[in-house]
């Protein structure tokens, strides 16, 4: 029996809406709703007529990054990642605007999704991390795609500590836009991209893009390799093992300084 992880909503033939499905889950990007978003967000990017795509979810959560349940078959997590890499690719690419409206958590993944998109626009309770390195893996596919939109000392931050950090932090570090009321924020971003020639905004992104001087295909290529290698390691499997057991995985030690 087949689930829609993902939803498409039409609001009008220039704006569109795709929704991350899977509640239940915390919307973890397992093959079947990756292959899904994937294939709407490549199907939205060969539409003319659209001009802005907003990226959304159910539930309390964003998303959760990567499913971890998936990891212990190599196959399917090399399918996942895979896809993930070809998804962010596509959502980057789009010429149409594209705006992540971020509730709840964030994370790895998921937050990559976000990083990827022109617009993040999130709840002043929402949360964003990339936890890879508290796992054993490498955050090395959202890497390619921070070091366009941030400060390297702010990247530094988030992916050598693992930090979960709160909406206005985020602010700061420029990976959310604005931060209030999402639903009147979308209004207003999406009003005034109407506003512009569609031509326009989309040889506006493509020159972006191409003065950053960096291949964004070449860089994820590169990623997904040094990614998986990490996967397949001693380090990933105990951090995925401790993090679906609930326990703390064997290289986490307690601070040698004294508590205050």
């Amino acid at each position: 029996m087949s689930h829609d992880f993902v939803s498409y909503e039409v609001y009008s033939e220039d704006v569109v809406a795709c929704t991350l499905n899977r509640p239940e889950k915390r919307n973890a990007l397992c093959a079947p709703l990756l292959q899904q978003l994937c294939a709407q967000v490549e199907q939205a990017g060969n539409d003319a007529k659209i001009r802005v795509f907003i990226l959304r979810a159910n539930g309390p959560t964003f998303c959760a990054g990567l499913d971890f349940s998936e990891t212990v078959n190599p196959e399917i997590g090399a399918n996942s990642a895979g896809i993930l890499r070809r998804c962010l690719l596509a959502l980057y690419r789009m010429p149409a605007v594209t705006i992540a409206l971020v509730h709840g958590a964030a994370m790895g993944g998921g937050a990559g999704l976000v990083a990827a998109c022109d617009f993040a626009i999130a709840d002043p309770e929402a949360t964003i991390g990339f936890p890879e390195v508290r796992r054993g893996l490498i955050p090395a596919q959202v890497m390619s795609l921070l070091i366009r939109k941030m400060k390297a000392a702010d990247i530094r931050d988030l992916l050598l500590s693992g930090e979960c950090v709160n909406a206005e932090r985020a602010q700061h570090m420029g990976l959310f836009h604005r931060v209030g009321d999402v639903d009147e924020l979308a209004r207003e971003v999406t009003c005034q991209v109407l506003r512009a020639a569609p031509g326009a905004l989309a040889k506006t992104k493509r020159l972006m893009d191409q003065l950053y001087s960096r291949d964004l295909h070449a860089d994820l290529e590169t990623c997904l390799k040094v990614y998986m290698e990490a996967r397949q390691g001693d380090e990933a499997q105990e951090g995925v093992r401790a993090f679906l057991e609930k326990r703390k995985p064997a290289w986490e030690k307690p601070s040698p300084f004294p508590r205050p």
